[in-house]
């Protein structure tokens, strides 16, 4: 497993990613607007469980990638740095609230089912994983089971995230519309974060 050092650093980045609004916190957001409390926590409950999805097989096949090519994986977490400083770009530069996409009322189960498929057949998840975890996975060790475990650990920081947005929207539907400018100075802030993080693990020096 990655170092007392790496996980921690790996916790933080991974919880800034979980409360940096984007598409899951909208979708959230949208269902809870339009289905109420018990709609949003199922939907959150699905995304979870259709991020497991990405992460299994992400795992599998990190874990053939590196006992392939030791180079690959120093690519790829290269190409991870490189994604993050992208990403902390866009969040800098499209810092605005977006529109929740209108959803109406669906009911619980179909609500759950949607949830999972919406984020399982999502290849922007999967691509932010298998670029976003590598940077804190020791190649000495057991990649797959480093991956899995990181992975799940993202996912539940994910789906709590999701769960307290959930209650947030049903506590106060109308002021969340109301106060775009805070969202604004949040997604600033993090994309900055991310920019700075993804600079500090391009140039740091990988373990062993």
């Amino acid at each position: 497993m990655p170092s007392f050092q790496i996980l921690l650093l790996f916790l933080a980045a991974a919880l800034l990613v979980a409360i940096t609004p984007g598409p899951g916190i909208f979708y959230i957001v949208a269902r809870t607007l339009a289905g109420g409390r018990t709609e949003g926590l199922a939907s959150s409950v699905g995304l979870g469980l259709g991020g497991l999805v990405h992460v299994l097989a992400g795992g599998v096949g990190l874990s053939a990638l590196v006992m392939a090519s030791a180079k690959a994986f120093t690519l790829l977490k290269i190409a991870g740095a490189l994604y993050l400083i992208w990403l902390g770009l866009k969040t800098w530069r499209g810092a605005r609230l977006a529109e929740p996409t209108e959803v109406r009322t669906t009911g619980l189960r179909r609500a759950f089912r949607e949830g999972i498929v919406v984020e399982a057949l999502n290849p922007k998840t999967a691509a932010f994983f298998l670029a976003f975890i590598p940077q804190f996975v020791d190649p000495s060790a057991n990649v797959a089971t480093q991956f899995i475990v990181l992975g799940l650990i993202s996912v539940a920081l994910n789906t709590s995230v999701d769960l307290i947005v959930t209650f947030g929207a049903a506590k106060a539907r109308a002021g969340l519309a109301r106060r775009p400018s805070l969202i604004d100075r949040t997604r600033q802030a993090s994309g900055a974060v991310m920019c700075g993080l993804g600079a500090t693990l391009l140039f740091a020096r990988r373990a062993g």
